[in-house]
């Protein structure tokens, strides 16, 4: 009896842990399942970062190269290619002028290219709104449809043979924004109308037509924080045949002696995607065609991919010609 009980005292001793080989057991499971959230957290904000990422490609880029070829078709049809604010039918609006208008309205409004600094005073027009703390650009072209068939505007409406277009890209609240902070649900919108040959804004049919200038016009770029322009200038003979300038249209209006030729237009935006990155901290401080550009304080936003894009685009029909005088 004695050896018996002796051998289920012993095989009771091996049946169960010891508290200490429990506890080693709860941290090592802690550990592994920490890791294991770790890594999923990881997933889970590489996989919002990718979708944010791909529906800024999806959205932006393809406006951005859309825009580019809308921008290039400024002053086409214009026998004249020296562009500046006084230049009949110029391909970058900058005055009343421009249009053909010598008297009001629409001289030096907020229908024009306009750029921060400037009064904005127009329902529909340019507002100078953006997400950062440095108000946005506008950017307004025109173009004659010489091209022997019908052309459509950056409204989608039809541009008859010879018709004179005018358009203008600007920042403005989305449609339905429902975003009570700082940070407001933008988009780059375009606003087509035409011109009359004999100068002047041309009404067309009513009111609502989207053919008319003035109107909130059509969402071209969703998720734009900021919008900026700049005026590529070439230097006159009196200065540096050659030599590129690029300025903003406030300053280059202020120019009145010996005015520069534009030939080109150089844009820039701050954009994002749509959905919402989980982690750390994003991106607020961006430089923007030289320009330094923080978002607004907001403790309501939600984090969100944001990256900038720029590009140049030449006015192909907009050239300086430099005549040499020397023998």
């Amino acid at each position: 009896m004695l050896s018996n009980h002796n051998y289920e005292y012993i095989y009771d001793r091996q049946a169960g842990f010891t508290l200490i080989e429990l506890m080693v057991s709860l941290v090592l499971g802690l550990l592994i399942s920490a890791a294991v959230i770790q890594i999923y957290i990881v997933n889970i904000r590489t996989s919002s970062i990718q979708s944010s990422g791909s529906e800024l490609q999806d959205a932006s880029v393809f406006g951005l190269q859309q825009l580019e070829k809308n921008v290039r078709l400024a002053n086409l049809g214009n026998p004249s290619t020296q562009i500046d604010g006084t230049t009949v039918n110029g391909g970058v609006v900058l005055t009343g002028a421009n249009l053909g208008i010598t008297s009001a309205p629409l001289i030096n409004t907020d229908y024009l290219t306009r750029r921060a600094g400037d009064t904005p005073n127009g329902t529909n027009g340019w507002t100078g709104i953006s997400n950062t703390a440095i108000n946005s650009d506008q950017l307004t072209i025109q173009y004659i449809n010489i091209t022997g068939s019908p052309l459509r505007d950056c409204e989608g409406s039809v541009a008859a043979v010879n018709d004179i277009i005018v358009e203008r890209y600007f920042l403005r609240l989305a449609t339905g924004n429902t975003s009570s902070g700082a940070i407001k649900n933008l988009v780059l919108a375009c606003d087509a109308g035409r011109v009359n040959k004999t100068g002047g804004i041309e009404v067309v049919t009513s009111a609502s037509d989207s053919r008319n200038f003035g109107q909130a016009g059509q969402e071209f770029m969703v998720n734009v924080d900021q919008f900026k322009v700049l005026l590529g200038t070439q230097a006159t003979a009196s200065t540096s045949v050659g030599q590129m300038m690029y300025l903003p249209s406030s300053a280059y209006l202020k120019i009145t002696a010996d005015k520069p030729a534009i030939t080109s237009i150089k844009m820039g935006f701050i954009v994002h995607g749509s959905t919402p990155i989980l982690g750390s901290d994003d991106q607020t401080s961006f430089t923007l065609l030289g320009q330094s550009n923080v978002l607004k304080t907001d403790t309501s936003r939600q984090k969100q991919v944001r990256t900038t894009y720029e590009t140049t685009t030449l006015l192909r029909n907009a050239r300086v010609i430099s005549i040499s005088t020397s023998l």
